[in-house]
């Protein structure tokens, strides 16, 4: 029996769709019970839809604190039986109280190769910082920002005259494949 994965998103959903694209292709033995996403107005639902997968729009707006809307995220994941919970492109930092209610089971995708470049426009640090690579890291989500166990890197060259959004299109390329394998390995273990 394939795992159940919940994936949030808050924008295109394009890692999203590179989930959904591997479970169809059969290189990911996993179905997305949910997606949820906290804006309405995020592309990326367009995705689910088209595969007939479940969706659901939780507004942070609506929850007096981040613990409330973070606890009604949890109910409705746990509702599904996921088990493994992906962020791809979800623009809210988790509170403890999520993170403790998935402890070990919290994967995200981020456009650096950390412990380098955490946080907001990590293509633009690289660039400022005149690295010589940057890249993406999936690594596993803990109480600190970009901090925890990673998961699984691959490199992408800083080219000369790479701007942030040129360098940012290279490493999502490098993102979309990357996830699904992470997902997969982290499901095998």
């Amino acid at each position: 029996m394939s795992r159940r994965l919940g994936v949030l998103i808050s924008g295109r959903g394009s890692n999203l769709k590179a989930i959904i694209d591997a479970i169809e292709q059969r290189t990911l033995d996993a179905s997305i019970a949910i997606v949820i996403s906290n804006r309405a107005d995020a592309p990326g639902l367009d995705h689910a839809v088209r595969a007939g997968v479940e969706t659901l729009v939780l507004s942070h707006k609506a929850y007096p604190s981040r613990e409330d809307y973070d606890r009604a995220l949890v109910e409705e994941l746990k509702r599904r039986g996921v088990e493994l919970v992906c962020l791809a492109g979800f623009m809210r930092l988790l509170s403890p109280l999520f993170v403790d209610a998935y402890q070990n089971k919290i994967l995200n995708i981020h456009p650096s190769l950390l412990p380098k470049y955490p946080g907001l426009h990590p293509q633009q640090q690289a660039l400022d910082d005149g690295a010589l690579e940057s890249g993406a890291t999936v690594h596993f989500v803990n109480k600190d920002l970009d901090a925890g166990p990673i998961v699984m890197q691959q490199s992408v060259p800083v080219t000369p005259g790479d701007t942030a959004d040129t360098l940012a299109a290279r490493i999502l390329e490098v993102e979309h494949a990357l996830y699904p394998r992470a997902i997969a390995a982290v499901l095998d273990q």
